[in-house]
């Protein structure tokens, strides 16, 4: 049995919790189908699970370490059970055997797998798998009740012969159909589902002669990790990048650029769009090129060089006739830095401006940033955050623009 459908799972990151029960071989195949989906997956096995599958199995399948003590001393000393759960972007039970729906419903935790069940900050999905009588149980159907009350997802077990030799309701849901709730969990949670994106990023690279050229120091990395967010959003994105070493995302249109003339060329040509987020630290001068490289005289370096305006992309964009329903600026500033944004905010008719402050040199080619969010009528300052929650706290803004 195989249910096709639109995967909305890539680069998904889903920590899988193996419970005790014969079912649990099941599990290996849903390591699997997730895999195969792009989908990320973490497993722990319970004391439970492990009388079914062996760690090594589901190593070998998912990739990653299987974890199965709380009290491992090399995994606890970084806090496993609080980082597990935290750095998923959902939980999943499979199977979850009426041991743990009953330690989860009323709060108990004992090993790793509840207590990351009981730390976790994300959604919970539970395919649970046991005998007919003891799915039929009051006290079980209880605790059942209690977990929707939760809003913590059921996947109901199916209809059929059991290990056990009986028939009845308790049999673990086919893994591609758990794959499919899966799916659909992170496709009902993607709000930019049917939305186009342009983001330009990295720096643009003028140049002067066949040899040379200005440039800045942009990495491109944040503009790289907005990409990524509003593809994972489930925008359809095209990322514009000048030069940097980052790998294409996939799963987006990449148009590889030099120079802002070549960038805003690509903007024009990428509208119409709903969003358009530029991070690119553009150059706002180029240079009339000479067909050959500029010779030093006398032992001095004689540059003729004459500058010439570069086109405004961000102000294009925000004014142009095909206006994105939402235009981001971003402004890197050396002093200054609310004022400055914020006359850049109306100067260029954008809808918000992020502003950071480059003048410590801690931002070009770092994995963080401290910057501001500027509209209209709010400011807000997110201080010393990773590019990636940055890029994905933009896209939960985009819904209050």
């Amino acid at each position: 049995m195989f249910l096709s459908t639109d995967m909305n799972m890539h680069d998904k990151r889903i920590l899988l919790i193996v419970s005790g029960g014969i079912a649990a071989y099941k599990s290996l195949e849903l390591i699997r189908l997730i895999k195969k989906s792009g989908g990320n997956v973490r497993c722990i096995l319970t004391k439970g699970g492990a009388e079914f599958v062996t760690p090594l199995s589901i190593s070998a399948l998912s990739g990653e370490k299987c974890y199965t003590d709380l009290f491992d001393l090399d995994d606890e000393s970084e806090m496993g059970h609080i980082r597990l759960s935290r750095e998923a972007d959902l939980v999943v039970i499979c199977p979850a055997s009426a041991d743990i729906i009953g330690k989860i419903a009323n709060g108990l935790c004992n090993d790793l797998a509840t207590t990351a069940c009981m730390a976790t900050d994300k959604p919970l999905m539970i395919a649970p798998a046991m005998n007919p009588h003891m799915w039929g149980n009051p006290a079980l159907q209880a605790n059942i009740e209690t977990l929707k009350s939760r809003d913590i997802t059921i996947i109901e077990p199916g209809t059929g012969d059991m290990a056990c030799g009986e028939t009845g309701q308790g049999r673990l849901a086919y893994p591609d159909v758990i794959l499919k709730h899966i799916s659909d969990f992170f496709l009902s949670n993607s709000p930019l589902i049917g939305k186009t994106a342009i983001v330009t990023s990295g720096p643009t690279f003028e140049p002067i002669d066949p040899v040379r050229f200005i440039g800045n120091r942009s990495s491109g990395k944040q503009g790289h990790a907005i990409a990524c967010a509003l593809r994972d959003a489930g925008a359809s994105v095209t990322y514009i990048t000048g030069p940097t070493a980052l790998p294409a995302p996939s799963n987006v249109t990449t148009i590889h650029i030099e120079t802002a003339v070549e960038m805003m060329a690509a903007v024009e040509t990428s509208l119409p769009a709903d969003i358009a987020i530029c991070a690119a630290a553009v150059a706002d001068y180029g240079v009339e090129q000479t067909p050959h490289k500029q010779k030093k005289s006398d032992g001095k370096m004689g540059l003729d060089i004459t500058f010439t305006e570069n086109p405004d992309i961000l102000s294009t964009l925000s004014n142009h006739k095909n206006r994105p329903d939402i235009v981001i600026g971003f402004a890197a500033e050396t002093e200054n830095l609310i004022e400055n944004a914020t006359l850049k905010l109306a100067r260029k008719n954008c809808d918000v401006i992020i502003a950071n402050d480059v003048s410590n040199d801690q931002i070009f080619g770092s994995d963080t940033t401290s910057v501001h969010w500027i509209t209209k009528s709010e400011t807000e300052s997110f201080n010393a955050i990773s590019k990636k929650s940055l890029a994905e706290t933009i896209v939960k803004k985009l819904k209050n623009i």
